[in-house]
């Protein structure tokens, strides 16, 4: 079992510049170069940029849906690693509501799983292909308001690694703590982030 060197990847412009930052998380496997990419798509420009890698490109050994403590410790680290990431860029300058989130896949869930857990009004949400985090959901870890912060999440329908179940039940929780979400599930697509979503997530939560 690992823990998370911090390792962040930054693009786009430099934050003491920056009106508003941007925190990618990629997917098991990939690397924080490959979800920073997705931003060719996005063409989110006059924001700060910043990708974590994770250690071994995996934020947590196995599927998302297995009990939570089998990830430990290294979902704690990740969870750890996106609070400081967030905190740096808060003392840098960029209020919390101007700090936003996507993430794809694994990394969809360790971004629902990390605002829940931290619930306010940021900027916005964007999960490509995700759910919250754990075999069995425990409403103790979900604490805050989010004030109607909007939320994307979007999945396929049958997706290899995330059943559409954990995300309605996700959606429901958000909701119930003041998130403004939107789920998108699309019959047959297979496990990727297509133009349709790149554009709903553009138009829903990164409005600019």
């Amino acid at each position: 079992m690992y823990t998370h060197q911090k390792d962040i990847i930054t693009a786009g412009v430099p934050v003491a510049e920056a009106k508003r930052a941007i925190i990618f998380i990629h997917g098991r496997g990939a690397s924080a170069a490959d979800i920073l990419s997705l931003n060719n798509h996005l063409k989110i420009e006059e924001a700060a940029l910043f990708a974590p890698q994770a250690t071994s490109h995996s934020w947590y050994p196995y599927s998302f849906m297995a009990p939570v403590k089998d990830n430990q410790p290294a979902l704690d680290s990740a969870l750890s690693l996106i609070r400081g990431l967030v905190s740096d860029i808060e003392k840098a300058g960029i209020p919390q509501e101007q700090i936003y989130f996507i993430g794809f896949s694994q990394g969809a869930c360790l971004t629902l799983e990390y605002i829940t857990r931290h619930a306010a009004r940021y900027g916005g949400a964007v999960a490509f292909t995700g759910g919250l985090i754990g075999k069995e959901i425990n409403m103790q870890n979900y604490k805050g308001n989010f004030k109607q912060m909007p939320v994307l999440i979007t999945t396929g329908d049958p997706d290899p690694h995330v059943p559409v179940s954990r995300v309605e039940v996700s959606e429901g929780i958000m909701k119930k703590m003041n998130a403004n979400v939107t789920v998108k599930i699309y019959s047959g697509r297979p496990h990727t982030i297509t133009k349709m979503e790149i554009e709903l997530a553009k138009k829903l939560v990164l409005n600019f």
